[in-house]
């Protein structure tokens, strides 16, 4: 016998320590080799672990939430063979998906040790829907489940279905650690809400003519999925009117105390997923038709959701926009996406009464309420900006032939 200790490998990007998101093996458990031990969170992804050895497991470094060194002691193994040449084997949460074998084989793959393969966030939801995940075939590598295959589950569970296991009774209290995405989501809010003086704009828009423009351009596209909503029409407005306004394309690096102004735009699109929230990358965004604007949108707003998203599609924005839908409200206080300088936040789009050439007229109107870093775009620039994108919104022809 002799001990093999996994120590917690390179993961790329500069990483120099990782957050524990979950074990999948616990201490005094057989492990084989290639398994996965558990999953480590970096800023950009979930990265599961594969046992470089067969053995029993001795001891494990921490608990989920807990951060850990590159090259320090992450699980130790007992085992009679002596340790591999090979490096251990990482992948990245987002890829996993890509390879599908049959589901029988699949099911019988992920329950035959006893343990289920799947992400942190179907986990919860399992847990939230008292759902037992060893009843759950799995599609993905060597059984995982993966969220197409617990939609599908929950939807086999309605009325008329099987029974699904009742939930436990609920508590009075309960604490939730604040680890993986949500820990990294709490610490850049609270970084940009600590570093950044924001400077609020709120500005009112009559997105009649605009509106109108959509449903007519939606009329003579015969497939639901390509239809147009406004987003791609604010960010085409939002290119437009870039090129006038550069400081907001802008960039902070504040170890080097330098501004970055960049030439392409790489938009940001706030993103609400199971995981919470995310900012997926439409890049070169200044080069895209409105058509093709609408079609990228909706695929890294997707890939971002259902986890298939890849590294340098949640990274590298350089302006935002933030859309809460139904949900807009009338005003909202988004707050920068560092290490951006701006922000656009739309408001859920409503008829009101408006006083036009002096009568009153039921109008679409419309709320933007943006963000800056008032250390560096002045408010004169700022509200001249979103004046700028009122007036292309308003007249939507303009749009197109700026």
């Amino acid at each position: 016998m002799s001990e093999y200790i996994f120590k917690l490998p390179d993961l790329g990007e500069g990483t120099v320590e990782s957050e524990i998101g979950e074990w999948n093996v616990k201490v005094g458990e057989m492990v084989a080799e290639e398994a996965i031990v558990g999953t480590m969170m970096t800023d950009k992804a979930a990265v599961e672990l594969n046992a470089p050895v067969s053995g029993k497991v001795i001891s494990l470094a921490g608990e989920p939430g807990d951060m850990i060194a590159v090259g320090a002691p992450l699980v130790v193994f007992e085992t009679d063979a002596s340790a591999p040449s090979k490096e251990p084997k990482t992948t990245p949460v987002e890829a996993v998906a890509t390879s599908e074998p049959a589901v029988e084989q699949a099911s019988s793959a992920a329950t035959a040790n006893g343990k289920v393969i799947t992400s942190p966030a179907i986990r919860r939801r399992a847990r939230e829907s008292g759902i037992d995940l060893s009843t759950v075939p799995g599609s993905g590598a060597g059984g995982r489940i993966l969220r197409s295959d617990f939609d599908q589950f929950l939807h086999s569970q309605r009325p008329g279905a099987a029974p699904v296991p009742s939930a436990p009774a609920p508590s009075r209290t309960e604490e939730i650690k604040v680890i993986g995405l949500r820990r990294i989501i709490a610490e850049r809010m609270s970084e940009a809400n600590r570093e950044i003086p924001h400077f609020a704009y709120v500005e009112e828009i009559d997105i009649t003519e605009l509106e109108a423009l959509r449903k007519h351009l939606n009329s003579k596209i015969t497939d639901k999925a390509g239809r147009l909503t406004l987003l791609p029409f604010l960010s085409l407005a939002l290119m437009r009117t870039l090129k006038d306004f550069p400081q907001c394309n802008t960039t902070y690096d504040k170890t080097r105390n330098v501004l970055i102004r960049h030439g392409a735009v790489h938009l940001g699109i706030a993103t609400q997923t199971p995981d919470g929230l995310k900012v997926p990358v439409v890049r070169n965004a200044q080069s895209l038709s409105v058509s093709n604007l609408s079609s990228e949108i909706k695929r890294v707003s997707e890939a971002a959701k259902n986890n298939t998203a890849k590294k340098n599609e949640l990274s590298g924005s350089t302006i935002t926009i933030t859309s809460l839908g139904r949900l807009g409200g009338i005003v909202s206080t988004p707050v920068i996406n560092m290490p951006e300088v701006a922000i656009i936040g739309v408001n859920k789009a409503v008829e009101r009464p408006v006083v036009v050439d002096g009568q009153i007229e039921v109008r679409l109107m419309m709320n933007l309420s943006s963000s800056f870093d008032h250390r560096f775009v002045d408010g004169y620039d700022a509200a001249a900006m979103i004046q700028q994108v009122k007036e292309l919104l308003e007249h939507p022809a303009t749009i197109f032939i700026y």
